[in-house]
C-alpha cells in the first residue's frame, strides 16, 4: 500500500471517527435542548393554569359573599356592601346584581337603562357561568370576562388570567375547556392557538395543557432550540469527545436554569444580590422621622434594579422569600446598627412573609441577628400583609411570641387582601398600615374615597397605631393629620433611600427639629 493511499484511508477514517461522535453529540445536544424546552413550557402552562384558577377563585369568593348579603337588593346598604366586596377582591373589576335577566345595580349605583345579561358560553365544573368579551360602556370598550352565579355577575380583566412572569418571546393563552379565550400574554397568534387547540402541529415549540375545565397554550419559536443547540456545540471541538459530552449536559442545564426567572432568582439569592432601601416614616404631628420601612431591592450584576412586584410573587411561590428575608434582616442590622444604638426611639420595620407568620421561623433569625448588637427588640418592627394572617391561630401564636420578645407587629397594605374586622379583633397587632390605593382617593370623588375614614376609625377603635402609605401631596397629609393618623410615608416626605442616604436624611430631620429657629 502506497504512502499516499495510507494517508487517504487514514484521513477518511479520521474524518469518519470525528464525524460520528460529533453527529451523536449534536443529536444528544438537540434532544437535551428539546426536553428542557418542553419541560419549561409545561411549567409555564401549569403556572398559567394556576393563575387562571386564582382569578376564578377570587370570582367565586366574591359571588359567595354577594349571595350572603341580607340587605334588600339595590338598596343603599346593598350597593355599599357590593362596593366593599369589589374593593376587597383583588381580581374583580366590577360586580352587578341581575333580576329577570336585566342588570339592576352595581357598586356605582342603580342602572336606569336596559342592560341584559350576556349569554353563557361555558360553565365550570363547580357551577361558575362564564361569558367572554363583555364590553362595559364605562371602560372605554375593553373586553372583560364575566363570571356569574345566580343573581350576581363579576367582571374580570382578561389580563388577570395570564398574569405571570415570562420572557417576551414566549406566548401564553388560557382558555376554557371548550376553547373560549380567558386571557393571553405577549400577543399570541390566534390562528396558531386555534390550530393547537384543534390538535394540529405548528412550526413552533408549543405545549397544550388540559386541566379539568381549563386549557393553557404556550408557544415559543423553534429558533430558540436551534440557537441553544448551536451554542452548546461550540464548546465541544476544543475539549475532546469525553469532555465535550460532559460539557453539553452541563452547559445546557446551567444555561437553561440561568435563563429561567426562577433560576435567576435562585442565583441572586446565592450571590446575595438583594439590598435594602429605607422608606422614612414620619410622625405627622411633628414632622419628625421616627423610623423607616426596609424595602428589598434586587440589584443585578450590571447595576440594574428588578422591581419587587416582578420577583416577590415568584419568591413567595418558590419559598425563596425565606432566605431573601434573612438577607434583609442581616442588611438592616449591619446598615442601621450604629444609628439604632444612638437613638432608642428610632425603629426599622421589616416585611416578613406569610410563611414566616405561619411558622414563626423568622423570629429566631431576628433574635440571632440582634444578639450582641445592643439593638433593642422594640426597635425592630415586623410587618406582614393580610395574606399572612389567613391562618389566624398560627398568626396569633407568632404575633404573641414576637410581642413577648419586644417587637411591634403591623398589618401592611390593609384593605387589599382578605382581612375582616373579626380578624383584626382576634389578633394582638400594634399597627395598621393603610394601603396607598386608599390614600390616593383622599380629597377625590373616587368611589373608594369614603372607605378611608372607615379604616381610620376602625383602627382607632381597636387602639392600633395608624400608618398611611404612599402620601404624595400636602392635601393628603393635611387630611390624615386632621383625622389623627399617627404616621405617614411616601414621596411627599422622601423616596426610598439607600442606607447612607437615609442616615443623612434622618440626621438632617432631627437637626431641623432640634433647631429652635
Amino acid at each position: 500500500m502506497s504512502r499516499a493511499k495510507i494517508i487517504v484511508i487514514a484521513t477518511m477514517l479520521a474524518v469518519l471517527g470525528a464525524l460520528l461522535p460529533i453527529s451523536a453529540t449534536l443529536y444528544l445536544s438537540w434532544q437535551r435542548a428539546s426536553d428542557i424546552e418542553s419541560a419549561r413550557l409545561l411549567t409555564i402552562a401549569q403556572r398559567g393554569i394556576e393563575r387562571a384558577r386564582i382569578s376564578l377563585g377570587d370570582a367565586e369568593r366574591a359571588l359567595q359573599a354577594a349571595h350572603q348579603l341580607t340587605s334588600p337588593p339595590c338598596s343603599t346598604a346593598h350597593i355599599r356592601q357590593m362596593r366593599l366586596i369589589e374593593m376587597n377582591t383583588r381580581s374583580i373589576e366590577d360586580i352587578g346584581y341581575f333580576s329577570d335577566g336585566l342588570l339592576k345595580c352595581t357598586p356605582a349605583g342603580l342602572i336606569l337603562r336596559e342592560v341584559r345579561q350576556t349569554p353563557i358560553e361555558f360553565t365550570t365544573d363547580n357551577g361558575l357561568a362564564i361569558s367572554t368579551n363583555i364590553i362595559p360602556e364605562v371602560n372605554g370598550g375593553k373586553g372583560m370576562i364575566g363570571i356569574s352565579a345566580q343573581a350576581y355577575k363579576v367582571l374580570i380583566d382578561p389580563a388577570r388570567f395570564a398574569d405571570i412572569i415570562l420572557n417576551p418571546e414566549v406566548q401564553l393563552v388560557t382558555a376554557t375547556r371548550n376553547g373560549k379565550l380567558l386571557g393571553s400574554l405577549h400577543d399570541p397568534d390566534p390562528e396558531l392557538v386555534q390550530q393547537l387547540l384543534a390538535g394540529k402541529r405548528i412550526p413552533y415549540a408549543s405545549k397544550v395543557l388540559h386541566d379539568k375545565d381549563l386549557i393553557a397554550v404556550v408557544i415559543e419559536p423553534d429558533s430558540g432550540i436551534a440557537a441553544q443547540t448551536g451554542r452548546e456545540m461550540i464548546v465541544l471541538l476544543p475539549l475532546g469527545l469525553l469532555m465535550a459530552a460532559f460539557m453539553v449536559g452541563l452547559v445546557v442545564w446551567v444555561s437553561r436554569k440561568r435563563l429561567s426567572p426562577l433560576g435567576e432568582l435562585k442565583l441572586g439569592v446565592d450571590k446575595h444580590e438583594f439590598i435594602v432601601h429605607y422608606q422614612p416614616l414620619i410622625e405627622l404631628k411633628t414632622g419628625l422621622c421616627v423610623g423607616a420601612e426596609a424595602l428589598v431591592r434586587w440589584q443585578r450584576p450590571d447595576g440594574s434594579m428588578t422591581r419587587p412586584d416582578l420577583f416577590i410573587p415568584l419568591a413567595e411561590e418558590s419559598g425563596l422569600i425565606l432566605p431573601i428575608t434573612d438577607q434583609v434582616v442581616t442588611e438592616v442590622i449591619r446598615d442601621m446598627r450604629h444609628v439604632l444604638q444612638a437613638d432608642r426611639t428610632l425603629h426599622i420595620a421589616i416585611n416578613i412573609s406569610a410563611q414566616d407568620i405561619k411558622t414563626g421561623r423568622v423570629l429566631n433569625v431576628v433574635q440571632a441577628a440582634l444578639k450582641g448588637t445592643d439593638i433593642q427588640p422594640q426597635q425592630i418592627w415586623l410587618e406582614a400583609t393580610e395574606r399572612g394572617f389567613m391562618d389566624i391561630e398560627a398568626a396569633r401564636t407568632t404575633i404573641n411570641t414576637a410581642r413577648e420578645m419586644g417587637h411591634a407587629v403591623a398589618i401592611d397594605d390593609f384593605g387589599t387582601g382578605y382581612s375582616s374586622l373579626s380578624y383584626l379583633q382576634g389578633l394582638p397587632l400594634d399597627t395598621l398600615k393603610i394601603d396607598k390605593s386608599f390614600i390616593d382617593t383622599v380629597d377625590t370623588e373616587s368611589a373608594t374615597s369614603s372607605v378611608t375614614p372607615y379604616i381610620i376609625e376602625m383602627a382607632k377603635a381597636l387602639k392600633l397605631q395608624i400608618v398611611a402609605e404612599g402620601v404624595e401631596t400636602q392635601a393628603q397629609a393635611d387630611y390624615l393629620l386632621a383625622h389623627d393618623v399617627d404616621f405617614g410615608q411616601g414621596w411627599l416626605f422622601s423616596k426610598a433611600l439607600t442606607a447612607h442616604e437615609f442616615i443623612a436624611y434622618y440626621q438632617a430631620n432631627r437637626a431641623q427639629h432640634q433647631d429652635p429657629h
